[in-house]
């Protein structure tokens, strides 16, 4: 019996249909967990409003927390490329981390970090797996900062590497604080007096 080659143009068809189709269920899914939370929202909801079938969503995913955890890690991406830190070699980084403390304190006022990266991602992912994302986006950001400014003199020559995980884990708290406050300005503003305080701390 003779087979036949399957032609390059069909084979981009057939890979682009199930980039299509992930990409359709993550664009589902974000704003549902934004809204309503992991739990409120059922995989047949996600399916729907995917225009897929559940069959697909455990092909591409394994199922919904599989399709939460790359949510989770699309919304984390873009958190990160959100912040500028390109004035890091313009002579005051340490101004330019306080500038992003603001930053992420304003970013965790905004529902869909609080419910999906905030409140739902540990609780989904469990801790660890959350926290090592965490690390893996945000904890470059934060070294490169304090490495700058311990070049510009600004900070004591300390243990960045260290000093970063201290500073990640201290945003993640206040991060935490202001999605369960119920007076989340007030909490906002707080929490960036305290952080403020903790990097004004470092310069001596």
């Amino acid at each position: 019996m003779s087979t036949r080659a399957v032609p390059v143009t069909a084979r981009r068809t057939q890979a682009e249909r199930r980039e299509a189709t992930r990409a359709a269920l993550l664009e589902a899914a974000r704003p549902l967990f934004a809204e309503r939370g992991y739990e409120a929202v059922s995989s047949e909801e996600i399916v729907a409003a995917a225009g897929v079938t559940r069959g697909a969503l455990y092909h591409h995913f394994d199922g919904k927390r599989g399709l939460f955890a790359a949510v989770f890690e699309e919304v984390e991406a873009e958190l990160t490329a959100s912040f500028d830190l390109s004035g890091l070699d313009a002579g005051d980084p340490l101004g330019v981390l306080l500038a992003a403390v603001d930053q992420f304190l304003d970013l965790s006022l905004d529902s869909p970090m609080q419910r999906i990266v905030l409140i739902d991602g540990p609780a989904v992912l469990g801790w660890e797996a959350w926290h090592e994302v965490e690390r893996r986006y945000g904890l470059g950001l934060i070294e490169a900062g304090l490495t700058a400014a311990v070049e510009a003199g600004q900070i004591p020559a300390l243990p960045v590497p260290e000093l970063a995980l201290m500073l990640l884990g201290a945003l993640t708290e206040a991060g935490l604080q202001l999605a369960r406050a119920e007076d989340r300005e007030d909490a906002r503003e707080r929490a960036a007096a305290g952080l403020r305080a903790l990097l004004g701390g470092l310069a001596g």
